[in-house]
């Protein structure tokens, strides 16, 4: 009896071919936008995650911070060497701790140039970013006490500079001051959606660039790693607690600087990139009301159509159930239909954005066994009073209507 019924909903649809397919675009539309702006968002949220975990989820970054006093904003002072020495010998629980300057510049062998990132740190840069080297050597403490003209190059201007070419022992010229190559990073490809180069940089000891880039003995931040187990927290407390202290900040006074904690990051991002998905989902659901009124309205006008039809099976003994079955198993055919062309529109959408996003993306089949039967409950819902309508027509009355 259903698969009867099944038959004969699945006939209606066929006989208004065209007036089906625009009845449930609304259903398709709604389902295919929830899909895809779910599996973008899930797969985003996790690309970055994995992403910025691959680049230590333990580190911590101390950089200057700017304070309101009297309505104006008063940027914070730059630290010093010694700021780094003293919380590496009071702060405990830490794997590095990496004083750093960087700017950006020309870096220029022969003929060949490239605009590229400049970093003034020491080894323990590499510690914290977990960062190994491919060829060449790190550098040595002389090179870090002198601050000898020497540096490592990224994987991408070793490539632009010297493509096959060995560059260990060559020199290059960065703000015009010639500096000897001593080794090359592992490549480690791009970041954020393939939008950052992680490769595109030279490092050259913090000496050397206080020295000879900058002038001055300033640090612009300080990068922390903490040791597997420890809590960043605890260290962040600590870490502020000292440079209070050292900076002579008052009780109740505002902090001239602040600490981040890479986990605190990851998890505001992920709360941040829920609410969006969620929202862009409630918006793309809003599609699917829209698809259940088109449905009702499109099941009272076949009701209107086939009174007739109705009546003779009233008339030849059809119960009242029979004919809401009936009615019913084709609106949630309809949206049924719909749901099944959408989720498939939603899955190669959201294939074709995040390739050209470059980044993975995993379906849920959750959402998507969810969005399923979210669109037959829309047939259910919006079909059941044209439905009920067919049902309770008179026999007779219905076998009069022209």
């Amino acid at each position: 009896m259903w698969w009867q019924t099944i038959f004969l909903a699945l006939r209606e649809i066929r006989r208004n071919l065209m007036r089906s397919i625009l009845t449930i675009l609304g259903i398709v539309i709604g389902v295919a936008a929830v899909i895809t702006m779910v599996t973008l968002g899930t797969g985003a949220t996790a690309s970055v995650t994995s992403e910025i975990e691959a680049m230590g989820s333990n580190l911590l970054y101390l950089q200057p911070s700017q304070r309101s006093s009297g309505g104006v904003w008063i940027q914070g002072k730059p630290f010093e060497v010694s700021d780094a020495d003293a919380i590496k010998n009071n702060i405990s629980g830490l794997a590095s701790v990496a004083p750093m300057n960087q700017g950006t510049t020309q870096a220029i062998y022969g003929n060949e140039n490239w605009y590229t990132y400049l970093y003034g740190t020491t080894n323990d840069y590499m510690i914290g970013q977990n960062m190994s080297i491919s060829m060449g050597q790190v550098f040595s403490d002389g090179d870090l006490r002198s601050g000898e003209a020497v540096c490592i190059l990224g994987a991408t201007v070793r490539e632009k500079l010297f493509g096959a070419l060995n560059p260990i022992g060559s020199s290059i010229r960065l703000k015009n001051i010639s500096f000897k190559v001593i080794g090359v990073f592992q490549a480690r490809g791009a970041v954020f959606f393939g939008s950052e180069d992680t490769d595109n940089f030279v490092m050259i000891p913090l000496r050397a660039f206080q020295r000879r880039i900058a002038g001055n003995t300033d640090i612009h931040f300080i990068m922390l790693s903490a040791d597997k187990g420890v809590s960043t927290a605890k260290v962040k407390e600590d870490i502020q607690l000292l440079m209070r202290e050292r900076r002579g900040i008052a009780e109740g006074k505002d902090d001239d600087f602040q600490v981040t904690d890479m986990k605190e990051f990851v998890s505001k991002l992920n709360v941040i990139t829920g609410v969006l998905t969620g929202v862009l989902s409630a918006i793309a659901a809003i599609s699917l009301l829209v698809g259940g009124i088109g449905i009702m309205n499109i099941m009272l006008v076949s009701v209107t159509e086939r009174t007739r039809e109705i009546g003779i099976r009233l008339a030849i003994g059809a119960l009242e159930r029979d004919v809401l079955k009936q009615f019913l198993l084709e609106a949630m055919v309809l949206t049924s239909l719909g749901g099944l062309i959408g989720i498939t529109m939603g899955i190669t959408a959201a294939a074709i954005i995040s390739h050209f996003l470059k980044f993975s993306i995993t379906f849920n089949p959750g959402i998507i066994l969810l969005a399923f039967l979210f669109s037959a409950g829309v047939g259910v819902v919006f079909g059941y009073f044209p439905a009920r309508k067919a049902a309770r027509l008179d026999p007779i009355e219905a076998l009069r209507h022209e």
